[in-house]
């Protein structure tokens, strides 16, 4: 145990003065960091919301909606490919979880059953004892396209925050169907809440000129129209619009969108992807000289009329828009579509005074913790103990600059974890430093004391943090927000204090007993 080769010792010392090159940026302002050299570290430890002061929003993301549409395409599918084999049916329509349809001839029934099952293999056809054939999703489906929404929202909602400016936002799944988002430094999560408050679905669509709004307000709405809300209404426009129900270009083939200015009033410019183009370009070539409705969550923002085709795959959003709300806009439009409506369940501002107060009273519990070990360790160990407490420093910066790599995210928790790492760090050495007083007890000489202390007292050192590593990997995995932050730094202490004290105490040890050869051990 007492054997050191050349490339051990460099390794340990190593690893210590990277410890030191990763933990620094913490104790250099900003300001200062700037003019390092780039290939310096420069990543500090990132402050969590209870640390910094900011916004806590917990969001629930409402999959019915996400099912609601998947059936409504089944449903349009199904109308298509009978219509296209000509055969007739009635009553079809979506319910709560299947869509219900009637064949009206018997001879057609099979065939219609066997087009129904092409559509989509994940759905169980079957007849009801009414004849009518029930098209219904499969659980692993249904389970699969949730999924799929919730991590699709998960992507946006972090695009459209990151379009914010906000810097370090914590964004993670919480259960089947919810969205936690924490936004350091961010106080009034008013703007935030606005535009995760809209799906942003936008689609380009005809006006119906045949009806007017006012006849469709008293209910006389032809088939394939419905009367929708204009968004932003000026003097003499007006308050609502017959739109046709067929969507002639859809948002999602947007890739670019910004706010700019034309005649002095804000607006918003926008460009489709290759295919959207072609589209945008046919459906204004086909109809020159009619309204065309641009939608966005089922409200009209403009109705412009085509007056040439537009082949370039840009065009221009005006309206009555302010330049904030031009930006906003652009933005959620850039950041794209979620899939289904967000909904705040809870909010939570924390200032910035409290989480000043909480890194003061963390330093302060830190402090006074490693200023009692330290104490205790030199009183009860003496030179060894000093050994101790020089591997106690490397260990806390070890742990500082691992979590600066990591980009780990630093909580009250967080520092809990720390200073109970702190505890940890000592407590091997303290096994083995009273294994070596037993040594020395059964007369052994110092470096066979040494040595027998250490191999004795590896065993146990290793079992017991093992364990204690064990359940900080389950508090990651089954744990959340805070739970985790502290789990994390518990992890990384039960790591660094393991290798300071198996491997950077030894070599101080070593080098000592190689250096001064004494006759008796000072412990």
């Amino acid at each position: 145990m007492l054997q050191f080769s050349g490339f051990k010792k460099t390794l340990v010392i190593m690893i210590c003065l990277l410890g030191v090159l990763y933990a620094s940026p913490n104790l250099i302002r900003s300001d200062f960091s700037v003019d390092l050299p780039t290939f310096a570290p420069g990543k500090k430890v990132s402050l969590g919301l209870d640390l910094q002061g900011g916004s806590y929003l917990l969001l629930q993301v409402d999959l019915n909606v996400v099912i609601l549409e998947y059936l409504e395409s089944i449903t349009s599918s199904v109308r298509q490919q009978l219509r296209k084999s000509k055969i007739g049916y009635k009553g079809l329509g979506a319910s709560r979880s299947s869509v219900v349809l009637k064949i009206r001839k018997k001879e057609d029934f099979e065939e219609a059953k066997e087009l129904i099952r092409g559509i989509d293999q994940g759905n169980e056809v079957s007849m009801d004892a009414s004849g009518n054939i029930r098209i219904s999703p499969r659980e692993n489906s249904l389970k699969d396209r949730k999924s799929a929404a919730l991590q699709q929202s998960i992507e946006i909602v972090r695009r459209r925050i990151d379009e914010t400016g906000v810097r370090e936002p914590t964004i993670q799944r919480q259960g089947e169907s919810r969205i936690l988002v924490q936004l350091p430094g961010v106080d009034d999560p008013e703007r935030v809440k606005a535009l995760l408050g809209q799906t942003a679905k936008m689609v380009f669509r005809l006006v119906d000129v045949t009806t007017s709004a006012s006849e469709a307000m008293a209910g006389r709405v032809p088939p394939g129209s419905e009367l929708l809300e204009a968004a932003l209404v000026e003097a003499g426009d007006p308050k609502a619009y017959v739109i046709k129900k067929r969507v002639m270009v859809s948002g999602e083939h947007l890739i670019d969108a910004q706010a700019t200015f034309q005649d002095g009033q804000p607006v918003v410019s926008f460009r489709f992807d290759t295919s959207g183009a072609k589209r945008f370009g046919k459906v204004t070539t086909d109809n020159v000289n009619r309204p065309f409705a641009i939608v966005l969550d089922n409200e009209v923002i403009s109705a412009p009329v085509i007056r040439e085709p537009i082949l370039g795959g840009t065009g221009i959003i005006s309206g009555n828009f302010t330049v904030a709300s031009a930006n906003d806009l652009a933005l959620l439009l850039r950041a794209g579509a979620l899939p289904a409506p967000l909904t705040v369940l809870e909010e939570r501002s924390v200032g910035p005074g409290l989480g000043v107060d909480s890194i003061a009273a963390g330093k302060l519990a830190s402090l006074i913790g490693i200023c009692l070990v330290i104490g205790f360790m030199i009183l009860s160990y003496g030179l060894f103990g000093i050994f101790a407490n020089i591997a106690l420093f490397f260990n806390v910066t070890l742990i500082v600059g691992a979590l600066s790599v990591l980009q780990a995210t630093l909580t009250l928790p967080g520092i809990a974890g720390i200073v109970l790492t702190i505890g940890m760090a000592v407590d091997a050495n303290v096994l083995i430093f009273e294994r070596i007083r037993e040594e020395i007890a059964l007369g052994r000489t110092p470096i066979s004391a040494i040595d027998a202390g250490y191999k004795r007292a590896l065993t146990t050192i290793i079992d017991s943090n093992l364990t204690t590593l064990f359940a900080a990997l389950c508090l990651y995995s089954f744990g959340s927000g805070p739970i985790k932050g502290f789990s994390v730094t518990l992890a990384i202490g039960i790591v660094t204090s393991m290798f300071t004290a198996i491997m950077l105490t030894r070599l101080l040890i070593v080098i000592w007993l190689r250096r001064r050869k004494p006759d008796l051990i000072p412990i």
